[in-house]
């Protein structure tokens, strides 16, 4: 029984706009990173791309901010494998390593005149809003816009391959830690003056409008989840009743008391019978089915109740 397995960011919903010659070479570029890092660079520009779109951004600043998003981590290039792939939590002086990240991609796009448009990519998407940010604990006043925006699609997409999601069941708990981030701190240390202790007191790390923009994206993910997994259902449909015309014609074939008929219905049961399908197996196969089809139901259901939790929380 063939599954239908949902990939939140698939390559064909991705937006790249123009693949010209240029974009190529920056997008090849990530064949160079490790697979992981790789497939969340191509989710973060994904993101990014649909934040900028709801948020009503033109076409040239979109697709600029999907190219900072693409190469946001491309100086992880230069990160140790021991560090950049440890399973574990990273200790102090590792952590520090990783950090470097941010500065080591941006001075790579500097010193490549393709790439520097992009600098701010890399260097601006751990910056928060409230200064507690690096690698240089900016302020939002000094934080770019398209830092903001990849910062938010970053760190979701960084919970979400933590948690290992097979599908948007649960995705309301990532959401709000992310609007958690957006609630003020009571760290002033990075003002200089009475003024920005004020305005910063006021901040989270992430930016509310964005964080809020999010939510339409993964309801659009969520929905579209749904349709897959309908569309998956009515397959499923269609395999129980044929499984329900082949069980007729073999209670039909039980009770022939001629030999005539009882091969009658023997060829109608081979001609419903599919690849690797037996008379002897078939019921074991459509209790299969059966099965899947009441899991799917069931994902449906909660899926709708993810989107009404989603729609309930306050940013």
């Amino acid at each position: 029984m063939k599954d239908n397995v949902f990939d939140f960011y698939d390559k064909t919903s991705l937006k790249s706009y123009n693949l010209d010659k240029t974009m190529q070479y920056q997008l090849n570029l990530l064949d160079k990173l490790d697979v992981f890092t790789r497939k969340h660079c191509e989710n973060v520009a994904s993101l990014t791309c649909r934040i900028c779109e709801y948020l009503h951004c033109n076409k040239g600043f979109t697709e600029y901010c999907t190219i900072c998003a693409y190469l946001h981590d491309i100086g992880k290039l230069f990160i140790p494998p021991e560090i950049l792939q440890k399973p574990g939590k990273l200790t102090d002086e590792e952590y520090e390593v990783m950090k470097k990240h941010t500065t080591l991609g941006y001075n790579m796009c500097m010193k490549d005149l393709d790439l520097r448009p992009y600098a701010a990519g890399p260097l601006y998407h751990h910056e928060a809003l409230n200064g507690s940010g690096y690698p240089k604990g900016l302020t939002k006043k000094d934080i770019p816009y398209e830092g903001q925006i990849i910062r938010v699609a970053d760190e979701y997409d960084a919970i979400v391959s933590k948690r290992q999601y097979k599908s948007h069941i649960g995705i309301c708990d990532t959401l709000k830690i992310l609007i958690e981030n957006t609630k003020p701190t009571e760290d002033t240390s990075k003002s200089d003056t009475l003024h920005e202790m004020a305005e910063n007191t006021r901040l989270g790390k992430n930016n509310p409008i964005i964080v809020k923009t999010l939510f339409k994206v993964v309801i659009d993910d969520i929905e579209y989840e749904i349709y897959c997994t309908l569309n998956y259902i009515k397959d499923l449909k269609e395999e129980l009743k044929r499984f329900k015309e082949i069980e007729k014609y073999r209670i039909k074939m039980e009770k022939s008391k001629s030999e005539k008929q009882k091969n009658y219905y023997l060829e109608g049961i081979k001609i419903l019978l599919k690849d690797n399908e037996t008379l002897e197996n078939y019921q074991e196969i459509h209790k299969e089915y059966e099965e899947a089809y009441k899991l799917r139901k069931g994902v449906v259901d909660n899926l709708f109740e993810e989107i009404k939790k989603i729609k309930k929380l306050k940013v």
